[in-house]
């Protein structure tokens, strides 16, 4: 569940995108300020996805409401989910998935054989990387062809959102199960 809270920034962006841009990145940027902070107290590190929330929504709240204020509402979007979808693709590259920090704070999960441990994590991260991919391709489609409408865009974001967060709430727990069987 730590791992849902610390997509939340994104989360809120995605649905209040619709309403406002900037209202949805200025809350994004408010949400991960206090997941950044709140996991901070409690653990006193920095975790790879607070920090880049934190930062990627600073900067496109600072871009879009005092740079770029024409920036349209899937420009925004887009650099959002790439951004995202790098941020957690190289470490997943590079063989570190980034849902480790969170899942050692689940005492479920802490006391799993190492080799049950790393493989539900690369598929939590898997499964959070391949939805940030889907949602960027979506994205950018909207973004560098206009007639296509946004709404279509939204609706991707939204499956692919509820994908990893399904995957995320039940997958580890399947995969417990199934170990100790």
């Amino acid at each position: 569940m730590n791992l849902v809270v610390g997509f939340a920034p994104f989360i809120l962006f995605a649905f209040l995108s619709r309403l406002s841009a900037d209202l949805a990145l200025w809350m994004a940027f408010a949400a991960a300020f206090i997941v950044t902070i709140r996991d901070f107290v409690e653990s006193p590190s920095l975790r790879l996805l607070d920090v880049g929330s934190l930062v990627l929504f600073a900067l496109l709240a600072l871009v879009r409401g005092f740079l770029d204020p024409n920036m349209s509402l899937a420009a925004v979007r887009f650099i959002a989910a790439l951004a995202l979808f790098l941020l957690l693709a190289i470490p997943l590259a590079l063989k570190r998935p980034f849902s480790v920090d969170y899942a050692r704070l689940d005492p479920k999960e802490k006391d799993w054989p190492p080799e049950l441990f790393l493989r539900v994590n690369y598929l939590v991260s898997g499964a959070w990387v391949a939805a940030f991919a889907v949602m960027a391709l979506a994205d950018g489609a909207v973004t560098f062809s206009p007639e296509l409408p946004l709404y279509a865009s939204v609706a991707v974001s939204v499956v692919a959102l509820a994908a990893a967060v399904t995957f995320t709430l039940r997958y580890p727990t399947l995969a417990a199960k199934r170990a100790s069987s």
